[in-house]
């Protein structure tokens, strides 16, 4: 009984197959490289280049910190033989509670960059899809593949076509977020 339901489920798709595979000869199909979509088009790189901009004055403040805990680090160094025992031991927590700060302000200024690179890269994402979408259904497209697209023949790639849309879009200016600390 088993053996004749599999023989039967198996007889109908492949009877679906080939009763469908004249629709699948007239499909118009493409692929996109969603990857390089987000590395080159123009709102991309509009994004990146203003985020950092936006943390330009907290790194540029954690660069003068990283070089004044340099400069006592020196200092201690080359004076510790002539400082007394509590002028060394108050120097050498000095450096340490700065050390401590400094990696503190620097995980802090990370973790905002990160979550305003996350916000903006959203942002992006949903204008590609759109822009490919809008592409596709001008176009023509049955079908546009994406992620998890193993092997597809160049005549296939819609990537170009649609940086090309998207450079002549607009690029919007990034959301005016909270101002750096």
């Amino acid at each position: 009984m088993n053996r004749i339901l599999k023989s039967l489920v198996g007889g109908l798709v492949l009877s679906a197959a080939l009763v469908s595979a004249p629709a699948f000869a007239e499909m118009k199909v493409g692929v996109i490289n969603y990857q390089r979509l987000m590395a080159e088009s123009p709102q991309a790189k509009v994004a990146l280049e203003a985020i950092q901009n936006e943390f330009k004055p907290r790194e540029a403040d954690l660069q003068r910190t990283q070089g004044m805990l340099k400069g006592k680090e020196e200092k201690l160094q080359k004076d510790a033989a002539t400082m007394s025992e509590s002028q060394r031991t108050q120097a050498e927590k000095e450096l340490r509670d700065g050390a401590r700060d400094f990696t503190r302000k620097q995980q802090e200024i990370q973790d905002d960059f990160n979550a305003r690179r996350n916000e903006e890269m959203t942002k992006l994402q949903r204008v590609l899809v759109e822009e490919v979408q809008a592409y596709s259904k001008a176009q023509g497209f049955d079908l546009v593949l994406a992620d998890g697209v193993i092997y597809f023949a160049n005549s296939l790639d819609i990537t170009p076509a649609i940086l090309s849309s998207l450079t002549g879009r607009k690029a919007p200016a990034p959301a005016a977020s909270k101002p750096a600390k």
